[in-house]
């Protein structure tokens, strides 16, 4: 099948300064982008290819990356063999953090790119430059995990604008060596929304409970003991999921636990299962979100 369109598409590929994660996240009024534009291998680097898009630019910057070009020999290398390189769109970052991007003068307005330390954000048939303006600022200014600072820039692209043909699909992808499931690949978070009017909010919801599901990042602060009112909410919340028969008002029961153990495992939270007396912050919001939609 042969693209004849120009998906509008903004999206940050980056480094983490800290553990050397790569991640990219991505928006774009055409579907399924998180399997066109979104290509990282852990240790190695991150592409992000969009535009008139040529996918072969991922695995090969990749290949480029691996072999020891830097991000722009990888982008130089990449531009020079592709006879279309004034409609694509690229943004690389290396190993080093080093990164790059390219908006060929063929990309649709408004179209343009910010590279910043580890990070590059890039877009193409946006309502205007704030978009790609607002994802850098946001980006360099948000605490936290990649994750959570390539959630904060995409959300402040879409503030200021976004694609101006609309939203439909998005996608978060980060690498880690070994930090996939068990161990056994280095797809950390690998979320996409295919298809949806909200494509990012959809994303975000998806991914914290991909989030409660597979990883462990909190901190303690973000535990919370089961007594008194918490007690309650939680025994109410089981009692409305039809997990516990009755309320007790005083400590937290036998019974109880073992309904709050038994909703944990059916809902494959074991990652976030406790036996100290405490819940997870992300637990409990999610308890009774479900409870309250009963």
């Amino acid at each position: 099948m042969k693209l004849t369109s120009y998906p509008s598409t903004f999206s940050v590929a980056a480094r983490d300064i800290t553990n050397g994660d790569f991640g990219i996240i991505v928006q774009s009024k055409f579907p399924a982008v998180g399997s066109v534009v979104p290509w990282a291998k852990a240790e190695i680097g991150a592409v992000a290819t969009q535009a008139w898009a040529n996918v072969s630019y991922g695995p090969r910057g990749l290949e480029l990356l691996e072999s020891g070009k830097s991000a722009s020999e990888t982008l130089k290398t990449l531009l020079k063999e592709d006879e279309g390189r004034e409609h694509r769109q690229v943004g690389i970052v290396d190993s080093k953090g080093r990164a790059i991007a390219h908006t060929g003068k063929e990309c649709m307005e408004w179209a343009g790119h910010i590279v910043g330390n580890g990070f590059c954000c890039q877009g193409n048939i946006l309502v205007s430059q704030d978009v790609v303006e607002n994802m850098a600022e946001v980006y360099e200014q948000t605490e936290g995990d990649l994750v959570d600072k390539l959630f904060a820039s995409l959300n402040a692209g879409q503030a200021a604008g976004g694609d101006r043909r609309g939203m439909q699909s998005a996608s978060i992808l980060v690498v880690r060596k070994a930090g996939g499931y068990e161990g056994g690949n280095d797809r950390y978070v690998d979320v996409r929304v295919d298809e949806h009017p909200c494509p990012i909010l959809e994303l975000e919801r998806i991914f914290k409970i991909y989030d409660m599901t597979l990883l462990s990042r909190e901190n303690q602060s973000q535990l919370k003991k089961i007594e008194g009112v918490i007690s309650v909410k939680i025994q109410k919340a089981l009692q409305t999921l039809g997990y516990l028969n009755r309320i007790d008002e005083g400590d937290f029961p036998e019974r109880a636990r073992m309904a709050l153990s038994t909703w944990t495992n059916t809902n494959n939270f074991e990652n976030k299962a406790r036996d100290d007396g405490t819940i997870w912050q992300s637990v409990l919001d999610y308890l009774l979100e479900q409870a309250s939609k009963k």
